[in-house]
């Protein structure tokens, strides 16, 4: 029972901090480009990282370089540039329906791929899920959008969210989340420096706003990137991959929660969203007794 409490406190907490992280991108993006935000923020989060990693360097098996490698660019490098750049053309609500697609492929690599069995209660969680998804957001949505290549942006993020996924859970099992958050980032922070150098981020930073949009990268990084993925893989280890990715189903929740705030309407639409993901989120933990 305490277990599982933990677990959804995880969850959680998780959900609220990466739900709450959009609202800081979005701000962040109207002064530097979407491709500065995704390096700035890999690259904070790297030097947060950094008092962690000495000692973690010292706990790594040789046959963890690989998969730390695959977990640092599939599950935070690449999917931080194509979220960014998704961000400019797409509607918020969107994107969310389209990042609910992670556990179900987090579900069928883990099954054609990583030896997983999942149950029947757990398949019909995640399809649940996913529609209670399309129900919070189906009053948002503009139905007249073409397909655009940021579409397609979003499911290769939400690929390989899935497979980093699956890789953690495979291969990385017996070592603490600490050292797989810090590890991984020794492979995209020093990168993404270097992007950075070959950009005009140094002259956008003394423009006007730019300092407060650089303030908030950095809490995006600190708390959205470092302590978030940290907390994420704690979340992978303590449950399943299939859970553990049902996060994506509750970031939309938060979402309606600040536009909640924000004095938005809440219609019964977004009440039955709300109580379909719950349940969607119950029936992914059900274990074998």
């Amino acid at each position: 029972m305490k277990k599982n409490l933990a677990s959804y406190t995880l969850l959680f907490s998780l959900a609220f901090i990466w739900g709450s992280s959009f609202i800081l991108m979005k701000k962040a993006l109207v002064v530097y480009s979407d491709y500065q935000v995704a390096a700035l923020r890999l690259f904070f989060a790297f030097l947060v990282l950094i008092p962690f990693l000495f000692k973690s360097i010292n706990n790594i098996k040789r046959d963890h370089i690989f998969p730390f490698f695959l977990v640092g660019f599939l599950g935070n490098g690449i999917p931080a540039f194509l979220f960014a750049k998704s961000q400019l053309i797409l509607q918020s609500s969107f994107i969310g329906i389209l990042n609910s697609l992670t556990p179900i492929f987090t579900l069928l690599f883990g099954l054609c791929f990583f030896g997983m069995k999942g149950r029947l209660t757990n398949i019909i969680g995640i399809i649940i899920g996913f529609f209670g998804a399309y129900f919070l957001y189906s009053d948002q949505i503009n139905y007249s959008v073409t397909f655009q290549l940021e579409i397609l942006l979003v499911v290769i993020a939400t690929i390989c969210y899935a497979f980093s996924i699956n890789i953690i859970r495979t291969y990385l099992k017996n070592v603490d989340s600490i050292t797989i958050t810090s590890v991984s980032f020794l492979f995209i922070g020093p990168p993404s420096l270097i992007y950075l150098y070959s950009t005009d981020v140094l002259n956008v930073m003394t423009d006007e706003g730019g300092f407060l949009a650089l303030f908030y990268i950095i809490i995006l990084a600190v708390l959205g990137t470092a302590f978030a993925v940290i907390l994420f893989n704690e979340l992978i280890k303590r449950t399943s991959a299939i859970f553990a990715s049902s996060v994506t189903y509750i970031i939309p929740i938060i979402a309606i929660l600040w536009g909640v705030i924000d004095k938005e309407k809440v219609t019964i639409t977004y009440l039955l969203g709300v109580v379909i993901i719950l349940c969607a989120v119950y029936l992914v933990n059900q274990k074998k007794k």
